[in-house]
């Protein structure tokens, strides 16, 4: 029997096992764990189950298993927190495209009659109902382009990240390093695109707060009392752009723990010591 040093890395149990040869000996072997290892131990090649009789492994938990280990890690939180952010987004842009708001014509109610949070209030009569009815569809049309967009924009970055999600429960990076760089391209050509996407959202929706339409609608509602009705941003749209800004950290966040990521697959393959989930 000859001298000699063999690596045999099995990646489905996410373990190293080191065989040492030596000459004119008994072959022995050292299992190392680099994760535990659940429904069995690290032991030596033919020997038998360790622990007492009659004796089972705990259950392992729901994050425990191959797969879902990729969960735990610092890039799969980003990217969760990137979906649920890009999630929503698209709520908060719902919110604008879905409700016309103001007051809407009730032929069997005999008038016009507001409607907000499901309530009926007296409203407008004659002429001045019928004014304010088309100056709310009106108002309603100039922010309904920002509003798709928003909408657009959300719906697309919650699929991407779950498609990253996805790609790493499946161990694509692992077997395809060259996956990481294209992620992490990827990561920061959102993050980096957010910024001028959020101005235009803003720049947008201000102009359209400063319109005519927006100023004369206003003036109507507060001639009958109603303060509700201001040429100013409402709570969704604030929050849309505080939900953009916190995408634009957790993306470039994301894409720098990808290249970290890229550089340990590149030492792993080149040696494999060590074995960790990316």
């Amino acid at each position: 029997m000859t001298k000699g040093l063999e690596f045999l890395f099995y990646e489905d149990r996410l373990r190293v096992l080191v065989l040492f040869n030596l000459e004119k000996a008994p072959v022995s072997a050292i299992g190392l764990c680099l994760f535990p290892v659940e429904e069995e131990t690290c032991a030596v090649p033919g020997a038998g189950p360790q622990g007492p009789p009659g004796s089972r492994a705990a259950a392992p938990g729901p994050l425990e298993c191959r797969r879902c280990r990729y969960l735990c890690t610092a890039r799969a939180c980003c990217q969760v927190v990137g979906a649920l952010l890009a999630a929503l987004l698209l709520v908060c842009g719902s919110v604008s495209y879905g409700s016309t708001g103001g007051y809407t014509g009730v032929a069997s109610l005999g008038g016009i009659h507001y409607y907000q949070y499901g309530g009926a209030y007296s409203g407008f009569s004659g002429a001045d109902g019928e004014k304010a009815r088309q100056l709310d569809q009106r108002f309603h049309l100039l922010k309904l382009p920002i509003a798709r967009a928003a909408m657009a924009v959300g719906g697309s970055l919650t699929v991407f990240s779950c498609l990253l999600i996805l790609f790493g429960v499946l161990r694509v990076p692992w077997h395809f390093p060259a996956w990481l760089l294209l992620e992490c391209t990827l990561d920061a050509v959102v993050g980096i695109g957010l910024v001028p996407a959020l101005y235009y959202f803003f720049h947008y929706l201000l102009e359209v707060y400063n319109s005519s339409v927006c100023k004369e609608r206003e003036q109507l509602y507060q001639s009958k009392g109603y303060q509700g009705f201001r040429c100013s941003l409402h709570g969704a749209e604030i929050a849309a752009g505080l939900l953009g800004c916190t995408a634009v950290m957790a993306y470039l966040l994301s894409a720098g723990l990808a290249v970290k990521g890229y550089r340990t697959v590149r030492k792993l393959k080149q040696k494999p010591v060590q074995v960790y989930e990316l």
